[in-house]
């Protein structure tokens, strides 16, 4: 396929300031459960994307396990390379797109951890198998073989049986935003673009309209 050649027209729907809410948390509300009912499969599939102490940005997929007026939640391994570029800048951005939808959100924020009661709680929903892997992987770093990794989760299956604790080192992150924009696909590439800022946690968000 020659990426050249390759276009599609974004005809599905509009954004402008009549229709959307002053909050964005609202509006986010109402745009996942959109997502919710047209994407078939992980519509809550967002990109995480942090900043090592040497500058280069990181970028990933993670999933949002939770949301509302105090940030966007998800679950990872701390020591992982997006732990540690967290723990060093705890800047960052996600990005969730619904192309059945021809929509994007982009979230800007400060990400800092969840309480170890919360991480508890979503680790006791997990099923079996992500538990025992959690322990098993040392994530983002090097293993000798497939086969370590799963010499590893029998290790720990037979330690902790069918009810391993969560590990010190997993639990969650929640993003405090301080800008939200939502992105809805026109045709000409005429994009609507609304973007939602605030100075900081608790305080009143603006809106503007960006140039697509």
């Amino acid at each position: 396929m020659d990426p050249t050649q390759h276009r599609i027209d974004y005809t599905l729907g509009s954004l402008d300031e009549t229709a959307a809410s002053d909050d964005p948390i609202v509006q986010f509300r109402s745009w996942f459960e959109d997502a919710g009912r047209v994407v078939e499969r992980d519509p809550n599939a967002m990109t995480l994307a942090t900043v090592g102490a040497d500058g280069r940005p990181s970028a990933r997929i993670v999933l949002l396990r939770g949301y509302g007026d105090d940030g966007f939640v998800f679950f990872t391994n701390y020591d992982s390379r997006k732990g540690d570029e967290l723990a060093g800048n705890p800047h960052a951005s996600l990005l969730l797109f619904w192309a059945a939808l021809e929509r994007q959100i982009r979230i800007e924020g400060r990400v800092s951890r969840v309480s170890a009661e919360e991480s508890d709680a979503y680790f006791s929903l997990r099923p079996l198998g992500n538990r025992l892997g959690a322990w098993a992987s040392p994530q983002s770093r090097e293993i000798p073989s497939r086969e370590s990794l799963a010499e590893r989760v029998r290790q720990f299956e037979a330690k902790f049986g069918s009810a391993p604790p969560r590990p010190e080192n997993w639990g969650g992150y929640r993003l405090q935003p301080d800008a939200i924009e939502f992105w809805q696909g026109r045709s000409d590439r005429l994009h609507d673009r609304l973007l939602y800022r605030r100075s900081q946690p608790g305080t009143a968000w603006s809106r503007v309209r960006l140039a697509p």
